[in-house]
């Protein structure tokens, strides 16, 4: 197991239950640090920096490790560069405040980790997909939305919650069709997605 649990990530994961911050689940996170350490991640791209509980987790599994991650809520991404800096890793960690769609890089990335908004995903996926180095990997979080996913679409009762998981299962479906990458799907945390560039 590649988690790491001292006194700082705690007070981050209570912030987060307090505030309603929706953070990856342990499993889900779990997942992802193990993942890194297999395929020797190195340079890592991460959409929805939310307080930066991710990142960190990722940080910490190697310090030759390097997360760009991006936020666009001002509030959330001000706690990030706080929490950044408690735990010393500014040398790890570059914290950017802006909408990711608005955003063009021109760095390769081994792997591009997406958890911002869920409706956006194609888009978020499109938009840097050609900052993925060869054989590098996509990974999506959420992908079975607290369980909606497996649900008939027409037994949710909200709307705005009908739309999101429609555009989550419609993601599903732009994945296992494209065919640059192979994709693979996990039920750890709330369901990832693991799509390889061939």
């Amino acid at each position: 197991m590649v988690t790491f649990e001292h006194a700082e990530i705690r007070k981050i994961k209570e912030y987060a239950k307090e505030e309603n911050i929706p953070i990856m689940q342990e499993e889900g996170i779990e997942f992802l640090t193990t993942f890194i350490v297999k395929h020797q991640i190195k340079n890592i791209l991460e959409i929805g920096t939310a307080i930066a509980y991710s990142a960190i987790e990722m940080a910490l599994v190697n310090s030759e490790i390097h997360i760009t991650t991006v936020e666009r809520d001002e509030k959330r991404y001000l706690e990030a560069v706080k929490n950044v800096k408690k735990l010393g890793l500014e040398q790890q960690i570059t914290l950017i405040f802006k909408d990711a769609l608005d955003m063009r890089l021109k760095e390769k990335y081994d792997l591009i980790f997406l958890d911002a908004a869920k409706g956006q995903n194609i888009k978020f996926f499109e938009n840097f997909e050609n900052n993925l180095k060869e054989e590098g990997y996509i990974i999506t979080d959420n992908m079975n939305f607290h369980g909606y996913v497996e649900k008939d679409i027409e037994s949710i009762k909200s709307k705005n919650l009908r739309s999101l998981v429609r555009k989550i299962k419609d993601y599903h479906e732009f994945l296992k069709q494209n065919e640059n990458y192979t994709v693979e799907f996990y039920p750890q945390g709330d369901g990832i997605a693991v799509a390889k560039k061939k």
